[in-house]
C-alpha cells in the first residue's frame, strides 16, 4: 500500500495536473490517500510528483493514523477494539480490506508536520525538500504529521 500526501497548493497549476489530483482525491494540502501498488497509479503518482510525497506505510503507522486521523461519515471518530483494528489493519495491507468496509473516509486530513518539512521546504525532491518517493522514510513524516 502506498501512502501519497499532497504537500504543495494549487496555485499555477495545469487543469490535466489538477485533474490528476482530483482523480487521486488529493484535493488540499497535507490530505493524505492509500493506494494500491499498480501501474496506473504509479503512472499518476509520477505526474503530480512536483506536488505530493510518497512512500510505502508500516502497521504501527497505520494503526496509530486510524485512531488519530480516521474519520467516519458524519466526522465521527472511529472505534475499534484493539482487536478489531489489528486484524483490519493487516487486511488493509495485504489488499483483502478496504477501508469503506469499516466505513473510514477515504481521504485523511492531517496537520502540517511538526518542526516543519525539510530544510529546502516544499520546492525539491526529497532528499534536499519535501517532494517526490521517500520510500520507508514516509512513515516518519506520518508521525510527524498526526
Amino acid at each position: 500500500m502506498i501512502a501519497v500526501i499532497r504537500v504543495r497548493g494549487g496555485f499555477k497549476i495545469r487543469k490535466e495536473h489538477k485533474d490528476t489530483l482530483a482523480m487521486l482525491r488529493l484535493h488540499r494540502r497535507n490530505h493524505l490517500v492509500f493506494l494500491n501498488d499498480s501501474p496506473v497509479n504509479k503512472g499518476m503518482i509520477n505526474k503530480v510528483r512536483h506536488w505530493v510525497t510518497y512512500g510505502l506505510i508500516n502497521e504501527a503507522v497505520l494503526k496509530k493514523l486510524i485512531i488519530k486521523r480516521g474519520r467516519l461519515s458524519g466526522n465521527k471518530r472511529v472505534l475499534m477494539t484493539d482487536k478489531e483494528l489489528d486484524e483490519f489493519v493487516k487486511d488493509f495491507l495485504a489488499g483483502k480490506a478496504k477501508l469503506p468496509d469499516k466505513g473510514i473516509k477515504l481521504v485523511f486530513r492531517l496537520k502540517p508536520p511538526k518542526k516543519g518539512f525539510e530544510k529546502l521546504g516544499i520546492k525539491f525532491d526529497y532528499p534536499r525538500g519535501a517532494l517526490g518517493p521517500r520510500g520507508e522514510k514516509i512513515n516518519e513524516l506520518l508521525l510527524k504529521m498526526i
